[in-house]
Parts: structure tokens; C-alpha cells; sequence
């Protein structure tokens, strides 16, 4: 058993992976939480997808293709709320409209182009060809997002449950709203390498379900999220290495096999207790 652990662990490019993956892994499990309790999983998939042009645009302008994901990532969240204000639709259907429109232009792009950077790795994520420089990048962008989290914990709480409460209490909701989409960005910009655009809506929202099934309160959702995220990157990690399959898709089925375990769990257990009742 312990061969099975440590033999991975032998080679750096495994060790960097597994790095990278755990601390993606906690970045994107903490929104989780407040992505799920917001409603706000589609919004999610939605900037995931809208990177697409800014890479391509960083690329033609040789800059580093993170930037471009990054002001992408904003920009994307900016726009879907202004398509939903000006053109008086839905929140669902002005996010359907930016993400369709945004990955088939940055498909357009990259297809015109045709940039010498691996564009699979870029949907769906490659954790063992991440270098060091890019472990760095996202244990800072990580660090960065733990810690704004903790600082304003209370107040992103209070705004995740009841926002109109919060902006009658003096918090600044409108603030909030766009530092949670920044965050939000920031975690999708650090999944890149990981998980992918495709897969890492899975960091974004799986963790955070689970925890609402077995939870109790905010505390354990936060660290039960949290745990289910590293799980996955963990067993999906090694998977990939022993079964030679893609490490962003195993991390992402493996997420999803918790969760239905989870909800399996409790559902079963529901049942004994009203059998026993």
C-alpha cells in the first residue's frame, strides 16, 4: 500500500501536480461553498467558458495567456449583468447568451490563429505538465483568495443568505457582488492548468454540494467542501497516473462519485430513520 502511495511521489513532475492540484483544490472548494449557496453554478460555468477569448487575444498580443483569462474572466461577469439590467431578460438567459457567444469567438480566435500552446490543455487540464512557475502562481492567487475570504467571511456570509438584509445593515452588496466575481475569476484562472475551462465548473460546485447534503451549518460546510475537494484531487491524481487517463477528468469524476455517495448515504439514512419512526 504504501509502494502504491510513494511511487508517484518519486518523480518531481508528480509531486508538482499533486501540489497544484491540492491547492486548487482548497482555492476553488472555499467558493464552492458560496457558489452553491448563492445559486449561482450556471454564473460559474458561465465565466469558465468566457476565458476562452482572452486567452486567445493574450496569445495574438504575446502577453501571458493567464492576464488575458483573468480580464476576461471579469469582463464576462461585468457583462452579464449589464445585458440582464439593460435587456430587462433573465439572469439564466443573459448568462446562456454571454457563455454560447464568448466560447464560440474564443474558438473562432484560436482556430484563426492556431497558437502553438496545446489548446486540449486549456479545456480540459493537464496537472502533470504544470511547471513550477504555474505551482507558484496558483498557491499565490490561492493564498490570495484564502485570505480574503477569512477577512470578510461574516459579510460574504451575510450577503450569501440574505443580500437585501445585508444592504439594509450597511454592507456594501454591490462591492461584495463583483469581489465574489474577481474571486471567482481568480479561481478559475488558477484551474486552468489542473482542470481545465471544461471541468473546473466541477471544483466550483461539486465540493459545495456535497457539503450542503452532509452539513449542518457554515462551518462544516466550509471544511467539508474543502475536503471533498482535495479527495478529488488526490485519488483523481493517482488514478490518472495508474490508469494512464486524463487527470482533469478523473479529479472531475471523482469529485462527482463523492457527491453521490454522499447524497446515497443520507438518503439511505433517511429512510432508517423514518422506518424506525
Amino acid at each position: 500500500m504504501l509502494d502504491i502511495l510513494a511511487e508517484p511521489l518519486s518523480y518531481e513532475f508528480m509531486r508538482i501536480a499533486l501540489v497544484t492540484s491540492m491547492t486548487v483544490a482548497v482555492t476553488c472548494s472555499i467558493l464552492s461553498s458560496f457558489v452553491v449557496l448563492r445559486g449561482w453554478s450556471l454564473l460559474g460555468d458561465a465565466v469558465s467558458h468566457s476565458i476562452l477569448p482572452g486567452i486567445a487575444i493574450a496569445l495574438a498580443l504575446e502577453i501571458p495567456y493567464l492576464v488575458g483569462a483573468l480580464l476576461a474572466g471579469i469582463g464576462s461577469s461585468a457583462l452579464i449583468g449589464l445585458v440582464e439590467s439593460r435587456a430587462r431578460i433573465r439572469n439564466d438567459t443573459a448568462i446562456g447568451v454571454v457563455m454560447t457567444g464568448a466560447f464560440a469567438f474564443g474558438l473562432i480566435l484560436l482556430s484563426w490563429m492556431r497558437p502553438a500552446i496545446d489548446v486540449f490543455h486549456v479545456l480540459f487540464g493537464n496537472p502533470i505538465g504544470v511547471s513550477f512557475t504555474d505551482m507558484t502562481l496558483s498557491a499565490i492567487i490561492g493564498g490570495a483568495i484564502v485570505l480574503i475570504v477569512a477577512l470578510l467571511l461574516k459579510e460574504i456570509v451575510a450577503y450569501t443568505f440574505d443580500p437585501v438584509f445585508s444592504k439594509v445593515i450597511g454592507i456594501p452588496t454591490a462591492a461584495l457582488h463583483y469581489l465574489l466575481m474577481i474571486l471567482l475569476s481568480l479561481a478559475i484562472v488558477s484551474a486552468l492548468n489542473t482542470v481545465g475551462i471544461i471541468l473546473v465548473i466541477t471544483l466550483l460546485v461539486t465540493p459545495g454540494a456535497t457539503a450542503q447534503v452532509l452539513s449542518r451549518n457554515m462551518t462544516q460546510m466550509l471544511t467539508i467542501s474543502m475536503l471533498v475537494g482535495v479527495s478529488s484531487a488526490v485519488v483523481g491524481l493517482y488514478l490518472s497516473y495508474y490508469l494512464s487517463i486524463s487527470s482533469g477528468g478523473a479529479i472531475a469524476g471523482v469529485a462527482t462519485v463523492i457527491f453521490f455517495t454522499a447524497l446515497g448515504l443520507k438518503t439511505v439514512r433517511r429512510w432508517l430513520k423514518e422506518s424506525e419512526d
